[in-house]
């Protein structure tokens, strides 16, 4: 690779990381070039070298964004072999990177999936996809614990998932809205007690 291609790639990851955090705060609609420009420190010629439009811009740091939390849950779930164990990592890891995110703003995948809700239909496929993801992640947490025994059978993946996903999104925007993360730690205690209870006795 020569050196110009290197430093193409390099501004090219520079512009992903800055947008993304101006997009998670923001919402595509109420991001501008300007601020991207703004964040990056190029002018419009330079993010056009790199991206046609604010629409594939968007869509790239979308999928940085998603791509840094699925890295988070894999990284928690290193060395959990229980069920139950996985499952409150998960709550856990939610709960950490809420406090410590990644990409400033909050939860890219709840953020997008309410801005792009009927403005922008291909950012809102991305944000679907993203939770498809993390929601096959948990069932099959669950489907592989009720298998080996680690989970109650009459426990149900599906609504173990959505009991899961439900409360702690909830839990983050009462957070984000009211500025205190206590609301996040009523879901996380909430959700631990919940899990405790699904293991096979």
């Amino acid at each position: 690779m020569s050196n110009l291609q290197s430093k193409a790639q390099a501004t090219r990851a520079h512009i992903i990381r800055q947008a993304a955090a101006v997009f998670n705060q923001q919402g595509y609609a109420g991001t501008s070039m300007a601020d991207i420009m703004a964040a990056t420190g190029l002018q419009k010629g330079g993010l056009y070298n790199h991206f046609k439009s604010k629409d594939e811009l968007a869509l790239a740091a979308f999928d940085y964004s998603a791509q840094l939390v699925q890295e988070h849950y894999r990284q928690a779930l290193q060395g959990k072999r229980h069920a139950g164990d996985r499952l409150a990592a998960v709550v856990n890891a939610f709960c950490d990177l809420m406090a410590e995110p990644p990409v400033r703003g909050g939860c890219p995948i709840l953020n997008t999936a309410i801005d792009s809700d009927d403005g922008h239909p291909e950012l809102r496929q991305r944000a679907k996809a993203a939770m498809n993801a993390w929601r096959g992640m948990l069932r099959k947490i669950v489907v592989l614990g009720i298998g080996h025994g680690q989970i109650d059978a009459s426990a149900s993946p599906d609504a173990v998932t959505t009991v899961v996903i439900a409360t702690l999104e909830g839990g983050l925007m009462q957070t984000q809205l009211y500025g205190s993360p206590v609301h996040l730690d009523h879901a996380r205690q909430h959700l631990l007690q919940y899990l405790q209870g699904l293991r096979a006795s």
